[in-house]
């Protein structure tokens, strides 16, 4: 994974550890807390928010999803056959409560 992280920069401060931000990422995104409830352990949440938001626009995490699905096919982990995707799509009104949703949505049915 190091290959597609940007390198650290030659002049000034160096980045914050990679693997503890990205951590924190993940933490967040996987918890769905909010970014200033990350724990300290990771670092501080600005960094991580930054970090995500900064990767993003630059294609990081595109590089990486991709290198590992490259990886996963080429060591015969990964096949097409056995991917599933699902989803579940209701239109809210703004304002709108989500029980007031999901109660005119059974009657349809």
């Amino acid at each position: 994974m190091h290959s597609h992280l940007p390198p650290q920069p030659s002049v000034g401060r160096r980045r914050a550890n990679d693997r503890q931000i990205i951590n924190g990422i993940l933490y967040v995104l996987v918890t769905g807390c909010q970014w200033r409830d990350m724990p300290k352990q990771y670092g501080f949440y600005v960094t991580a928010w930054r970090r995500l938001k900064r990767w993003s626009e630059e294609g990081v995490w595109d590089k990486i999803l991709n290198s590992l699905i490259d990886d996963s096919y080429q060591n015969g982990h990964f096949s097409l056959e056995i991917v599933a995707i699902d989803s579940s799509f209701i239109e809210a009104k703004k304002g709108e409560k989500v029980s007031n949703i999901m109660d005119s949505k059974k009657e349809k049915e």
